[in-house]
């Protein structure tokens, strides 16, 4: 019996797909639907993905996106309904889905937020860390290279950050600004208790960016060496070190409003620090407090220029907020 029935999922698949081959595309996405019910009633969650994951690539192979994406949809679903959390098998899957679909098309936004609330179930709130990698590289392809830093943040790739960042820097930021990329996407991760990823992105950006090539301080640029320094700081958790490292590299750490910020929960993190009294906050200030508040759940075991909003930061800002 058993035998019977996969044989008739064989068939069906079968059938299914070439009605796509054959230019039937209405037709064969009525049928996916209702087998996608059927199926779902019946908890064949194996066949389902599968039959999902196949059609979807073909549907987009075809550009027929609409379609294409509607059962990428329906996949996730499937995968949540079913409790999967095979992160390994799936990542890669929904990633060449991703990939397929166009940018022009709002459902590519809803698919992959709708995997990544999938992959959160693993207790990584913001999302797996594997997923995010692999959407990044998706962004990182297509050179939408804010979307693709904002997913190698929460990911635990960081020879894949550095390399972004050193593209990114070079293609788009000023040349005084090669400390400023590095500086807060470190930050930004220590934040997040990712301090290994944090150390990874760092010697892997200040030994391959071509303004630097420098594994070690003294680097020229203080910032650099205050980054370095700090992770150090943050390794051996000596709260003194920290706070003399803060006063003396206080006028590059000013070069952008939003580092003392990330230095605050840092210092709550790694060093025991209290949270600094409440202040009325202004439009960015709100946004900034909501990202770092959200980072308490998700761990892991030059030229002188005013403090104003980097080139960095705008290009990224909407990264930090979402």
């Amino acid at each position: 019996m058993a035998a019977q029935g996969v044989r008739g999922v064989s068939r069906v698949i079968e059938k299914l797909e070439n009605s796509i081959k054959d230019g039937n595309y209405y037709e064969a996405h009525q049928m996916y639907r209702t087998i996608y019910f059927r199926y779902l009633a019946q908890k064949k969650y194996e066949e389902l993905l599968d039959m999902l994951f196949k059609g979807a690539l073909l549907f987009l192979e075809r550009d027929q996106q609409i379609s294409g994406a509607d059962l990428a949809i329906l996949l996730v679903e499937v995968l949540v309904k079913s409790d999967s959390t095979n992160y390994t098998e799936w990542t890669p899957k929904l990633c060449k889905i991703f990939a397929k679909i166009s940018t022009t098309y709002p459902e590519r936004d809803t698919f992959i937020a709708s995997a990544i609330r999938w992959s959160a179930k693993g207790g990584k709130t913001q999302g797996h860390p594997f997923l995010h990698q692999g959407i990044a590289q998706v962004y990182w392809n297509e050179k939408n290279y804010i979307n693709a830093r904002h997913h190698y943040i929460y990911s635990k790739d960081g020879l894949g950050c550095a390399k972004l960042l050193i593209e990114f820097q070079v293609t788009q930021g000023f040349s005084y600004e090669e400390d400023l990329f590095i500086t807060q996407a470190v930050l930004q991760y220590l934040c997040l208790q990712n301090k290994v990823t944090a150390s990874q992105t760092f010697n892997n950006y200040t030994k391959e960016h071509p303004r630097i090539r420098k594994s070690r301080p003294p680097y020229l640029l203080p910032l650099l060496n205050f980054i370095w320094f700090l992770l150090q700081a943050v390794e051996s958790q000596k709260l003194s070190t920290f706070t003399v490292l803060c006063e003396q590299y206080e006028p590059s750490i000013k070069r952008d409003p939003c580092y003392m910020q990330y230095l605050d929960k840092i210092g709550q993190i790694f060093f025991g620090l209290k949270p600094p009294p409440q202040q009325r906050r202004g439009f960015f200030g709100n946004f900034l407090h909501s990202f770092l508040s959200g980072l308490d759940d998700d761990s892991d075991d030059d030229n002188s220029v005013q403090a104003s909003p980097s080139t960095s930061r705008l290009l990224t800002e909407n990264t930090d907020l979402d």
